[in-house]
């Protein structure tokens, strides 16, 4: 094992050494070009840093969210473009593609497959971190928040403004701005409000060419496609302009947790048929993990084959009222909780950011300007949509298998409300009506290395596998914003279309080829590009007949 680890070790030295030398002349290329695209020049050594840079790495690490992606033997990026203006963008895409290397862009690191800081060929990490302002009017209810911003901070300048406004978006305050809305985006608002690009009025795009366009500029099928057809594939989208939704001086939470003993198959069996259809105001999720119960003989936990084990079943409810009410509608429409007044908290909207975000009661507001996380580990999630009922015996199934397996747990969202109202094509984001929930899948573990890597993605896995029954078929649909390489890549080849179309009809279903006639009106040389990218169709020179096909023949 030592003689293996000076082997990695001097294998990566060497990788390192030849790569610096390389690494060199790329920075001084890349810089030369800026200084003829950038003014005043002097910008720029403050925002270009390459490997030799002394804080190269930790502005790298800052933004990995997951530790699969930083190890010995990733690959790092060739320099890291840190704009503070969103015009240094076009000439950050100027000169990359002068270069020839790939762009990678970055804003708050939460994708879960590294997609926005990772390649396996030679790339730039273009990091918007530093494009984070948030300009809110409130004349109008509306606000343009830089895509470098994370929700907490947008959460937190819209609170600062209003006691009464709020935005659709994620429960995580450390998610970047940027992926999160234009992979369509969602929270604990979606029932009353939709999605988050449902509430999108505009945004401000750098094309492949260099050129700043916004919602005007760029046209109806552009805007339309970075509505959650994912951003990166298009362009770099530098700014959003949001619309803020009104939400009452007090909300409602509760978190009520159950386990097997407490008769928990049919209170979860009874929610499948009420969370899709309850009050529009309230959002009820499911988190479902292993535990361990108390041995009856023993004060000790006895882990021993299903003896000792139990699975854990939290019901986190967001209700944009009083608890009065919220009591009220529980016990009309889901009895079967036995939710009290005493299970509910009453708060402010800004309050309840903090308790689904699991701080403490009492935590400052401030706490969501936090950037840093407080841990990270290793982590794998999965997607599905089911759009039936499970019925007991396969819920009790699924209760096994979460037992056997010992990690991996799964996240229950329900649908409903305003996204029975608006039709699948409104944006790439398909998986709106008939679906009466979003499953993920996930798995977070602290040990490092390629063992407990394979242990815990199989444990996901198979849970995904036990759930092909009862989800939705033909394609099997996924959330872009949940990205899982398992459901398919590309290599970016000649075969692109055809690699994309596995993934992509999941992820879009019958808005997948649309997003790719986008694609090849904005990108046709396909620079914006990644393993799960949207493809362009193949060019003139590509195709095989020798004679321009139209996207009617590529289709078939």
């Amino acid at each position: 094992m030592l003689l293996l680890l000076l082997l990695l070790f001097f294998s990566s030295s060497l990788s390192f050494s030849s790569a610096a030398t390389s690494d060199n002349s790329v920075y001084d290329t890349f810089v030369r070009c800026l200084s003829d695209n950038i003014k005043p020049k002097d910008q720029i050594s403050k925002i270009v840093y390459g490997p030799q840079n002394s804080s190269f790495a930790k502005l790298l690490q800052d933004y990995i969210r997951n530790p699969r992606f930083s190890t010995l033997t990733t690959r790092k990026p060739l320099l890291l473009v840190t704009p503070s203006q969103e015009s240094q963008v076009p000439a950050t895409i100027i000169c990359t593609k002068k270069i020839g290397v790939q762009l990678r862009i970055r804003s708050g690191g939460h994708d879960y497959e590294g997609i926005s800081y990772v390649s396996n060929v030679p790339f730039i990490i273009l990091d918007m971190f530093n494009l984070r302002s948030i300009d809110i009017n409130m004349n109008d209810e509306t606000a343009w928040v830089q895509s470098g911003a994370i929700l907490g901070e947008l959460y937190y300048a819209i609170w600062e403004k209003s006691k009464v406004h709020g935005y659709p978006a994620g429960v995580c305050p450390t998610v970047g701005v940027g992926g999160h809305i234009s992979g369509a985006g969602y929270g604990n608002m979606l029932r009353k409000f939709g999605l988050t690009v449902d509430n999108l009025l505009d945004a401000r795009i750098v094309d492949a060419k260099g050129q700043m366009l916004d919602r005007k500029g760029m046209g109806k099928d552009l805007f339309w496609a970075i509505k959650g057809g994912g951003g990166a594939s298009f362009g770099v989208v530098t700014a959003y302009k949001i619309k803020l939704v009104r939400v009452p001086p007090v909300v409602t939470v509760f978190r009520v947790k159950k386990t097997l003993e407490e008769n928990v198959t049919d209170i979860v069996y009874r929610w499948q048929f009420v969370a899709n259809k309850i009050a529009d105001d309230l959002f009820i999720r499911l988190l479902v993990q292993p535990g361990t119960k108390k041995d009856k003989n023993s004060e000790k936990e006895s882990v021993d084959g299903h003896e000792g084990k139990t699975v854990k079943v939290t019901f986190i409810a967001l209700f944009l009222g009083d608890s009065d009410r919220l009591v009220s509608v529980m016990k009309s429409q889901f009895p079967e909780l036995g939710l009290t007044k005493q299970d509910c908290t009453e708060m402010s909207w800004i309050q309840s950011v903090l308790f689904w975000a699991n701080f403490d009661n009492g935590t400052s507001e401030k706490v969501l300007l936090e950037r840093k996380l407080d841990s990270i580990s290793f982590n794998k999630r999965k997607s599905d949509y089911l759009k039936t009922p499970m019925p007991k015996d396969g819920l009790e199934g699924l209760w096994k298998q979460i037992m056997k397996l010992g990690k991996a747990g799964m996240v229950f969202n329900p649908y409903g409300g305003k996204m029975n109202a608006i039709a699948e094509s409104k944006t790439p984001f398909p998986h709106r009506k008939g679906n009466i929930l979003k499953i993920q899948y996930f798995a977070n573990w602290k040990e490092a290395g390629f063992e407990a890597e394979n242990k815990y993605l199989a444990q996901t896995r198979r849970l995904y596998s036990y759930m092909t029954p009862f989800v939705s078929k033909n394609p099997r649909e996924a959330y872009l914003n949940y990205r899982d390489f398992d459901i398919g890549i590309t290599d970016n080849g000649n075969n692109t279309y055809h690699q994309a179309k596995v993934y992509g009809l999941k992820y879009f279903k019958g808005n997948f080829d649309r997003l790719v006639k986008v694609k090849t009106a904005v990108d046709p040389e396909n620079f914006f590009r990644s393993e799960q990218s949207i493809p362009p169709l193949p060019s003139f020179h590509q195709c095989k007949t020798k004679k321009r096909l139209t996207l009617q023949d590529h289709m078939h």
